[in-house]
């Protein structure tokens, strides 16, 4: 799929009325053109963000690299467009698609990942690649192939807020809101409450979490249920400018997960400025490259950074990728 610097970044990321531009003049041609990619590798990299952080808060948790996490994304997405259409009011359907994503998130993890946790992690890797499979071809066979969104928060798809001679969609402000609130609140919640910290001392020595007492299975079911609930809010409060499939998740997943190790595997808050970097990335990148490799752009950031530092930008040189 070709796309413009005022489209989404990827084929699962991507529609015609993420930015709505106009530029008037020659003069304010080239700012409206720079605030119309930033406002699109924002937009698309805040969805990126939060599935780095779902990577990072169950692999910090459990020690899983789930490449199932995009399927979160569309889960939530598809579960509130159904419910919409069951004539459930969007707020309402946002909230349920929500909690249903996350009820099955920890559902996983107790009926699938608690058995296999003595596993390899390169085991575990085939094995979550695998569930995004099923997890795909369930979508399909429930929802089929076709495209679909909710309705725009705000406005409809012709609405617009112009920023210095560039028009935005008002849904690009949900969408950034969003992502800022539940990272906010995810950092709270995991510095500021009791399971929070117990999620923590777990990500930092389980053993010792269990000698003190801390339930880490508990813990590691808290992880997945929060892991896909915020996923699943991504995936709504994209849903009106990117549309969605069933087959959006395998994107995100490749993309949430180069950003998780730009920032830092096991770092969830690392996760979002490796995000919002590659949402960045790409977006630029169409300025300089044919929109056919855009797609490259993400991969081309991991390779770089495995090499150059593999620890990520805000990762400890001690983070490496092993059983816990």
């Amino acid at each position: 799929m070709s796309t413009g610097p005022g489209t989404g970044s990827s084929e699962s990321v991507s529609g015609s009325h993420l930015l709505c531009t106009r530029i008037d003049g020659n003069g304010g041609q080239v700012l409206a053109q720079f605030l119309q990619y930033v406002f699109s590798g924002l937009t698309v990299g805040s969805i990126y963000a939060v599935v780095a952080v779902g990577f990072n808060l169950i692999y910090s948790t459990t020690g899983v690299l789930n490449f199932a996490q995009g399927e979160f994304v569309m889960l939530g997405g598809m579960t509130a467009v159904s419910l919409t259409r069951a004539g459930v009011p969007v707020p309402m359907a946002v909230l349920l698609a929500v909690c249903i994503v996350a009820l099955c998130g920890g559902a996983l993890e107790l009926a699938l990942f608690r058995r296999l946790r003595k596993h390899s992690v390169l085991h575990m890797i085939v094995i979550t690649i695998g569930l995004s499979i099923v997890v795909r071809e369930a979508a399909l066979h429930i929802w089929d192939e076709k495209v679909r969104s909710l309705p725009y928060f705000s406005g409809d798809e012709i609405s617009s807020v112009r920023i210095l001679g560039a028009a935005i969609s008002p849904q690009v402000f949900w969408v950034l809101g969003t992502v800022a609130v539940v990272v906010a609140a995810l950092h709270l919640f995991l510095h500021r409450t009791l399971k929070g910290r117990a999620m923590r001392a777990c990500s930092s020595n389980p053993v010792a979490a269990t000698l003190v007492g801390i339930d880490t299975a508990k813990m590691r079911t808290l992880a997945f249920a929060v892991s896909a609930g915020i996923g699943a809010l991504a995936g709504c409060v994209i849903s009106p400018i990117s549309m969605t499939q069933y087959d959006m998740g395998t994107g995100l997943a490749i993309k949430g997960f180069a950003a998780a190790i730009l920032g830092g595997l096991g770092n969830p808050m690392a996760g979002v400025a490796g995000g919002l970097l590659v949402g960045l990335a790409e977006a630029f990148s169409v300025k300089f490259l044919p929109s056919a490799y855009k797609d490259a752009t993400a991969f081309a950031i991991l390779l770089i950074v495995l090499f150059v530092r593999p620890h990520g930008l805000f990762g400890s040189r001690g983070t490496e990728v092993e059983n816990r």
